[in-house]
């Protein structure tokens, strides 16, 4: 909601000061979830603390040119001196940590960028004993599920498939709702929020998914996988990670498009209709199944032992070259 997003932006620089007002009693290892301020949390002496980073701030590092666009001019200057701080202070903050675990390759790629850290990969867990297939039938659209903010960019999905006369069907609610409705023509249907169940329902029964943004990781094309449902994702982030395209493997699960453009989109569309029989229910469900809750659970638990009998979380880090975050 913006009424929210405003407040949130205004309390941001109170977080920092918030965390490190915590105490962590007598324990023997902290473990956080952070995007931003948890990892600061500060420690007992001696205690190792292992930070599950879903990426480093937003707003600070790897999109602050694209908040900023966003804002009023006026405001920007002073905006660009409060990211610099959260930068520095967030750096300083990363110095807390003794292991970073990544949600994704995409994230552990800007954890080095921030923090010249390496980190380990755990993938998040995804729910595939709730999303599994069924015996029904295939119906003839394809389907976005997503909040409908400006960087997921379902604006693409809309749009091409109104250029190649296909059916959507949009869940999900946001800020973009007033605009793509506007925009979409007769063969687009938004439904709003719903209930898993229902989100079930229609992933079981869609030609695909449609996934056209960038995310750190990407839960829901996962969750199409662990339906047995193909997904048309974009090229890069975390669904490079999660989606096998065909010629990377014998058993595709869906497809990847190189472009955010709805040309680009629109062929992809064309081409995965030609080439659909090559992906199976079955190899996706499969798929879908490395990213189970109980393989995150055995790898989060393994870690977690290794940290606290101090042996390292990987025998041989990786060696990543130094690049400059945007």
């Amino acid at each position: 909601l913006p009424g929210i997003t405003r407040v949130y932006r205004h309390l941001l620089p109170l977080m920092p000061l918030a965390i490190r007002s915590l105490r962590v009693g007598d324990v023997d290892l902290v473990l956080s979830s952070s995007h931003c301020a948890a990892k600061a949390v500060p420690l007992p002496p001696g205690v190792p603390h292992l930070c599950y980073c879903h990426t480093p701030m937003r707003y600070a590092w790897h999109m602050r040119e694209v908040y900023l666009e966003r804002m009023r001019p006026a405001l920007r200057p002073l905006a660009r001196r409060l990211l610099r701080w959260l930068r520095a202070w967030d750096r300083d903050a990363a110095a807390n940590v003794t292991w970073f675990l990544a949600n994704s390759e995409t994230v552990r790629d800007r954890i080095w960028d921030a923090y010249s850290r390496d980190s380990v990969v755990v993938h998040p867990p995804v729910d595939t004993d709730f999303f599994t297939p069924a015996q029904v039938r295939r119906e003839d659209y394809y389907l976005v599920v997503s909040a409908l903010v400006p960087y997921k960019r379902v604006d693409l999905a809309v749009a091409a498939c109104q250029r190649t006369r296909r059916r959507l069907v949009v869940i999900g609610t946001g800020e973009e709702a007033a605009r793509l409705r506007t925009q979409a023509g007769p063969l687009v249907t938004f439904l709003g929020r719903q209930t898993n169940q229902t989100i079930r329902d229609y992933l079981r029964r869609c030609r695909a998914l449609l996934f056209p943004g960038e995310e750190d990781f990407g839960i829901v094309p996962v969750e199409a996988n662990a339906c047995g449902t193909p997904v048309l994702a974009y090229g890069q982030g975390g669904a490079t990670e999660s989606i096998v395209p065909p010629g990377q493997a014998s058993e595709p699960t869906g497809m990847w498009f190189a472009e955010q453009s709805v040309d680009c989109l629109a062929e992809a569309l064309r081409t995965f209709e030609a080439e659909s029989r090559n992906v199976h229910p079955a190899a996706c469900r499969l798929r879908a199944l490395r990213f189970s809750t109980r393989h995150f659970e055995e790898r989060m638990a393994d870690l977690v032992t290794r940290a606290l009998t101090g042996r390292p979380l990987v025998e041989t880090p990786r060696t990543m070259p130094r690049r400059q975050a945007a």
